[in-house]
């Protein structure tokens, strides 16, 4: 039993040296890598020791700023707007990167100064001055410029009005006409002219309306030599010299050069006048008919001759009166050769040779071809 008891105790105390045995390794490892940490140690003192100037030399002239900045307070104040700049300095660019860049209109029109930043744009622009129009519609023959206008123009032939206004109905082929009404209802007219003041709902309104304050008329009637801002109103005005008015009213006739002329005109039948003066009441059927009688109230009068200083409200009547300086009489009759200065007073005028009578005394039944006679009449049976 003791000799059991004695092998069992050397069993005890026989994993002893086992452990130590595999501890060895650790021992191996460090005895290899302290070596190894010592140089990288002794090579970090090598580095510190000759950047040692360098350290020097930052901590001398931090110093010094310390001092200075206790003689000078006002550095302090620089460094503080300094560091506030820097801190902001990422939102600066940013926002800088949001400004809107301008755009350079490199290509400009010989003819009206008109510039554009694409060559292609400019070439389409020049079209308008020589009057080619390479597109044609199938359905009534009308041409364009651009193959775009043309598709637009189709539109009206299918009837198809896709755009429609939420606050009076009316319908439009494009949603840019349809934006543009809008701004009727709103009021609203965001482009303003730099030289008068007048504002426009459109922007190419605007551009044609400076043509006035730069004196450019580019369009020129080959009959008569009148020269125009507006290809529009160059187009009208050729109307004069053809006689041709292809709107007539369904209602009594009446013919017109305009579409939106004969659309006012329907007004008259229909008893519609959406547009009523707030001072005395009276109503009309276009708005600028409004803002013309509107200057009665306000006693202003724009228009004024250059050559007797006499003042008018509306612009058309001043140019009648300046017929009246240069005796010049356009309006001529075809059938007895007397010739007027206005295109109504021939009209009326031509009433003689038809013999039609259209105005009547409500008293006697008198008949007159004018409205002023007959309204002369009436004061007879006062």
């Amino acid at each position: 039993m003791m000799f059991v008891k004695e092998e069992s105790e050397e069993d005890m105390s026989e994993p002893e040296p086992w452990r130590i045995k595999h501890e060895e390794p650790d021992t191996w490892k460090m005895k290899h890598e302290e070596p190894c940490r010592i140089k990288n140690e002794e090579s970090e003192t090598y580095r510190i020791k000759h950047e040692e100037p360098e350290i020097c030399r930052m901590k001398d002239e931090e110093q010094g700023l310390i001092k200075m900045k206790e003689e000078r307070p006002d550095l302090n104040e620089v460094e503080e707007k300094h560091q506030k700049d820097h801190d902001v300095n990422g939102e600066k660019s940013v926002s800088c990167s949001n400004q809107k860049t301008e755009v350079k209109k490199s290509f400009s029109c010989s003819q009206c100064g008109n510039s554009f930043t694409h060559k292609s744009a400019l070439r389409r622009h020049m079209l308008i001055h020589t009057g080619k129009k390479s597109f044609s519609c199938s359905r009534c023959g009308k041409t364009f410029t651009d193959k775009s206008n043309l598709r637009t123009h189709m539109l009206i032939h299918t009837g198809k009005k896709a755009f429609s206004c939420s606050q009076c109905g009316k319908a439009f082929t494009q949603k840019t006409t349809l934006d543009t009404h809008m701004l009727i209802h709103t009021g609203e007219k965001p482009f303003s002219c730099s030289q008068c003041g007048k504002s426009f709902t459109r922007k190419g309104d605007l551009k044609t309306h400076m043509l006035i304050h730069a004196g450019i008329k580019p369009f020129t009637c080959s009959q008569c030599g009148k020269t125009f801002t507006q290809k529009t109103t160059h187009k009208r005005h050729m109307l004069i010299h053809t006689g041709k008015k292809p709107f007539a009213c369904s209602q009594c006739g009446k013919t017109f050069t305009e579409k939106s002329n004969l659309r006012t005109h329907m007004l008259i039948h229909t008893g519609k006048k959406s547009f009523s003066c707030p001072q005395c009441g009276n109503s009309f059927t276009q708005k600028a008919t409004l803002n013309t009688h509107m200057l009665i109230h306000t006693g202003e009068k724009p228009f004024s001759c250059s050559q007797c200083g006499k003042t008018f409200t509306q612009k058309g009547q001043f140019n009648i009166h300046l017929l009246t300086h240069s005796s010049e009489k356009p309006f001529s009759c075809s059938q007895c050769g007397k010739s007027f200065t206005r295109k109504a007073d021939l009209k009326t005028h031509m009433l003689v040779h038809s013999g039609k009578k259209p105005f009547i005394c409500s008293q006697c039944g008198k008949t007159f071809t004018n409205k002023g006679n007959c309204k002369a009449h009436l004061l007879t049976h006062i």
